[in-house]
């Protein structure tokens, strides 16, 4: 029986910032953020969305009533949690209307989270192979204005779920882990944005990459000869591409070509979106689907890390009943219908922050489906604009 990926969908708001505009805005050339750093654009999240609507706005693209009924389980991995005790799950299990029958829990390792959803959910398939587990990846990634990690930010949600004999990717049983007390990037809880020492943090990334590979390959026996393409955890593009560099001499000239080309593809999204934390490994492995020339059977390589540090590499297999034209689609009328902003609008969300008070917000320029309306008795309160 095969477990694995079998719907993967991804949601952002429409407000994004070119880093060309930033670049100038700081006093940098563009060309340090589009090749140094690896990007183009990123996400920026308005005051009426937080981990929970994100979600949500992704989640409606795969929970159906064709499989609502046989969700077992929803695991959300995040470091944007909106609350100290109450777990984001549960919001989101009564905003898709899943039945009480369910588990919901919140996950949090850094941008490990949701990959610890994804294993958790394979070991329960298995054992429960009619039912289905979903997994969500949702943050906003924020550093502060005119700070060294303000290239890297953005945000968003992934949604997936994980099923047998899944529609778009098989994961393979072999899987290789590590994790060490490592101060590379933490946020007290004191705190908006996020602390991170950017050199040591690219230099564990590394370390924890080359030490999981190898001991996958002793684990699976395989070699980067069966690999046809790898996905990464992506903050920044740049930071896959080195970890990449630093196993390709063990590949042909030619598939080192091959592997450069689907990278290739599956940083495209990344790169005008921003750092997702926890679901910016599974974006770029839907640009991967989207955007390069996959067949069934191939095996892909996927590298989660999430800082602090805990860092895993699994694989898995194309599905035999793959299909990306819905998602091209999506991704194609999305990056279409964006609003792009100047330096004085970006700066100007970036700063709305939701008090710590009862509050009322405008949502005049949010047209998402789900939204956060503000707080009243120092709760939430959310809107599903569907249900009005």
């Amino acid at each position: 029986m095969q477990i694995g990926i079998d719907q993967l969908a991804f949601y952002t708001p429409k407000t994004y910032l070119d880093l060309v505009d930033l670049a100038h805005a700081r006093g940098e050339e563009p060309d340090k953020y589009k090749i140094g750093i690896g990007q183009s654009e990123q996400a920026v999240i308005p005051v009426t969305q937080d981990a929970v609507t994100l979600a949500a706005n992704a989640a409606v693209r795969v929970v159906t009533d064709a499989n609502r009924d046989k969700i077992a389980m929803v695991l959300f991995g995040t470091e944007s949690g909106i609350d100290n005790s109450k777990s984001a799950a549960i919001y989101l299990k009564r905003l898709l209307k899943l039945p009480d029958a369910i588990r919901a829990v919140e996950i949090k390792q850094a941008c490990y989270g949701a990959t610890a959803g994804v294993q958790f959910a394979h070991d329960f398939v298995r054992l429960h192979p009619d039912q289905q587990v979903l997994v969500i990846g949702a943050d906003i990634a924020r550093y502060g204005l005119n700070t060294p990690g303000e290239v890297t930010q953005g945000g968003g949600a992934v949604a997936m779920t994980i099923s047998a004999n899944p529609q778009l990717f098989n994961l393979d049983d072999e899987t290789a882990f590590r994790s060490e007390d490592i101060m590379d990037f933490w946020r007290p809880l004191y705190r908006t944005e996020a602390l991170v020492d950017g050199r040591f943090s690219e230099n564990v990334y590394i370390d924890f990459f080359k030490a999981v590979w190898r001991d996958y390959q002793a684990q699976s026996k395989r070699s980067i000869g069966d690999f046809t393409a790898f996905a990464f955890h992506l903050p920044f593009t740049k930071m896959g591409l080195k970890a990449l560099r630093a196993i390709l001499p063990e590949a042909s000239e030619s598939q080192q070509k091959e592997l450069m080309a689907n990278f290739e593809a599956s940083r495209q999204y990344n790169r005008q979106v921003g750092n997702l934390y926890t679901g910016s490994l599974y974006l770029s492995l839907r640009s991967l689907f989207d955007n390069a020339a996959l067949k069934p059977g191939q095996r892909l390589g996927l590298f989660s890390y999430g800082s602090g540090a805990e860092g895993e590499f699994f694989s898995g297999t194309v599905s035999d009943e793959f299909d990306a034209t819905e998602s091209q689609k999506w991704f194609s009328t999305y990056f279409k219908s964006r609003q792009r902003l100047d330096m004085t609008q970006y700066e100007r969300l970036f700063t709305q922050q939701l008090p710590n008070h009862d509050v009322l917000l405008d949502l005049s320029d949010d047209d998402a489906r789900f939204v956060l309306t503000g707080i009243q008795h120092d709760q939430r309160q959310y809107l599903d604009r569907n249900n009005k």
